[in-house]
C-alpha cells in the first residue's frame, strides 16, 4: 500500500472525503513513540470530533482517533472482477431478496419491511434499497414498532464490499445501537460450468415443491407451518432437488428407504438470467463423496433450459468447507451482506 510522495507520509484525505473509498495507515502505540502501524482500508463512513470511522468490506467498523493518523488517501473502487457474469449490487439485491419471499411485506418509503413467522432471517428483516422517507433514526423506531407488532426481533439487512453498497448505513446502525449478528458472502459464477460437473445426475429427483422427504433432511425446517413451505416456494422459478437415501445392501426394505431422510437435497431459484442455489445439504455420514455438486450440476442443468446463464449463492462467511466447495466450482465473492438486529 503506497502512501507517499517523494519519500514521505502524507495525510490526504479530510472530512470532506466522508462516503469515500479510502486507505489509512496509523500508530498503535498510545504513546507515539513506536514504530508500529496498521493499516484499515473502507468506506469513510464519518469523521467527528476528532475520530474517524471506516467501515470494511466485511462490514467491520474501524474507529480511529485522527492524531494517530500518519497517512491516508482516497482510492478508487474495486475493479471490476473478472470471473464470473458482470452484476451490479442493485439488480443482485433484488434478484436474491425475490428468492425469499416474506409472507408478509410492507414499504417504508424505498426500504421494505419483510415477515414470515420468523422463518430465516431473509424473509424477516428490513431490505433498505433506498431512502426511507425519513430521518434513519426515526425509520430505525418505524421498524422497531412493526417487528415488534408481530413478536418478532427487528432486523435490518445491508451489504457492504461492492459499488452501490452500504457502508455508510451501516455506520448509522451501530450508531444507534444495532449489532451486527451475522456475516454471509453474496457469490456469483458462469452457470454452464456448474452444470457441467461430473456428477451422477439421473440419481437426482427434481420437483416444483418439497415433500415430506426434503423437509426432513432441510436442517432451518424446525417450526413447522404453512409460512415455511410459502417461503421455499416462493421465486419465479422453484426447483427442488432430492437424492434418495443410500439404502446398503441390495434386499434393503424399499419402504423403509423411502422413509428416511434423503443423501441429499438442494433449492434453486431461476429468474431471468439468473440461477440461484440455496439449501444445498448433505447427511453428515455421506459428505465429501460429492453429493452437493451432484444436487447442484442437475439443478443447473435445469436453470440452463429455462434460459438462465449465471449463478448466484449466499455462503456464511465461518463456513469454510462450503467456501472452499463453491471457489472450487468457480464461485467469486461479488459483496458480504450483514443482519443487523436491535438493541
Amino acid at each position: 500500500m503506497e502512501f507517499t510522495i517523494g519519500g514521505r507520509l502524507e495525510v490526504r484525505i479530510t472530512p470532506a472525503d466522508v462516503g469515500k473509498r479510502v486507505s489509512v495507515r496509523r500508530r498503535t502505540d498510545e504513546g507515539g513513540t513506536g514504530a508500529e502501524f496498521t493499516d484499515a482500508v473502507g468506506v469513510l463512513t464519518s469523521w467527528n470530533n476528532g475520530v474517524l470511522s471506516i467501515t470494511r468490506k466485511s462490514g467491520e467498523s474501524v474507529h480511529i482517533v485522527e492524531s494517530s493518523l500518519v497517512a491516508g488517501k482516497v482510492v478508487p473502487a474495486a475493479p471490476a472482477r473478472r470471473r464470473g457474469p458482470a452484476a451490479s449490487f442493485g439488480e443482485l439485491a433484488s434478484v436474491t431478496a425475490r428468492a425469499w419471499q416474506p409472507v408478509e411485506s410492507e414499504a417504508l418509503g424505498d426500504w421494505r419491511l419483510r415477515a414470515a413467522g420468523g422463518f430465516t432471517r431473509r424473509a424477516n428483516s428490513a431490505l433498505p434499497l433506498g431512502d426511507p422517507g425519513l430521518p434513519v433514526g426515526e425509520a430505525l423506531g418505524r421498524v422497531r414498532d412493526w417487528y415488534e407488532e408481530r413478536g418478532l426481533p427487528a432486523y435490518v439487512q445491508t451489504a457492504t464490499g461492492a459499488e452501490g453498497t452500504q457502508e455508510p448505513l451501516c455506520a448509522e446502525l451501530e450508531r444507534y445501537g444495532w449489532r451486527r449478528e451475522v456475516s454471509a458472502q453474496v457469490r456469483i459464477a458462469a452457470l454452464a460450468p456448474v452444470g457441467d460437473l461430473q456428477a451422477e445426475v439421473r440419481a437426482v429427483r427434481l420437483t416444483r415443491e418439497p415433500d415430506a422427504a426434503w423437509l426432513a433432511r432441510y436442517q432451518r425446517f424446525s417450526t413447522p407451518g404453512p409460512h415455511v413451505r410459502r417461503v421455499l416456494g416462493s421465486g419465479p422459478s422453484v426447483w427442488f432437488a432430492t437424492v434418495p437415501a443410500v439404502t446398503g445392501a441390495p434386499d434393503a426394505d424399499p419402504d423403509a428407504a423411502s422413509a428416511a431422510p434423503p443423501a441429499a437435497i438442494g433449492r434453486c431459484v431461476v429468474d431471468g438470467r439468473w440461477a440461484g442455489f440455496m439449501a444445498v445439504e448433505v447427511a453428515p455420514e455421506l459428505r465429501r463423496r460429492g453429493l452437493a455438486g451432484t444436487v447442484m450440476a442437475a439443478l443447473a442443468r435445469r436453470a440452463l433450459e429455462e434460459g438462465a446463464s449465471a449463478a448466484w449463492l449466499q455462503v456464511e462467511e465461518d463456513n469454510e468447507g462450503a467456501r472452499a466447495l463453491y471457489d472450487g466450482m468457480g464461485f467469486a465473492t461479488h459483496h458480504s451482506y450483514h443482519h443487523y438486529r436491535s438493541a
